[in-house]
């Protein structure tokens, strides 16, 4: 009986690719940001927050990315590059969530950032969506 999948199969199958999008999230996480905070409460539920979102970001990116390799259209080119730089604001976010004015840039902190990167991201869809290809 074999169990193993073979990439092609992982591509396919939403279900699987989500599961190993989150495993692998969750597994690069856990020891530098997850485990040090797995008792602060509240905290720990924010961080959560931006890890979920950063996970949902990867798996639609991936998606959109493999939507643009099959059809080529600039709106799908559009949506994969948004949801790419929506992971970078999660991961801004994330990281100002965990280590608070550690990683300060200058004037700008990594909260705003984070925000910057997610308003480029909600123009890049609004770009897409009224992108007449």
């Amino acid at each position: 009986m074999k169990v193993l999948l073979n990439p092609q199969q992982i591509l396919e199958r939403k279900s699987t690719l989500f599961s190993v999008i989150v495993a692998g999230i969750v597994g690069i996480l856990a020891a530098p940001i997850i485990m040090p905070h797995i008792f602060h409460g509240p905290h720990i539920a924010h961080i959560g927050l931006h890890i979920g979102g950063m996970t949902l970001a990867a798996f639609l990116s991936v998606l959109s990315i493999i939507a643009y390799l099959r059809l080529r259209t600039k709106r799908l080119l559009f949506t994969a590059i948004a949801f790419g730089i929506f992971i970078g604001a999660e991961t801004a976010m994330m990281v100002d969530a965990t280590w608070p004015t550690l990683y300060d840039l200058d004037v700008l902190s990594l909260s705003e950032v984070g925000h910057l990167l997610t308003f480029i991201t909600l123009g890049l869809l609004a770009l897409g969506v009224f992108r007449n290809d």
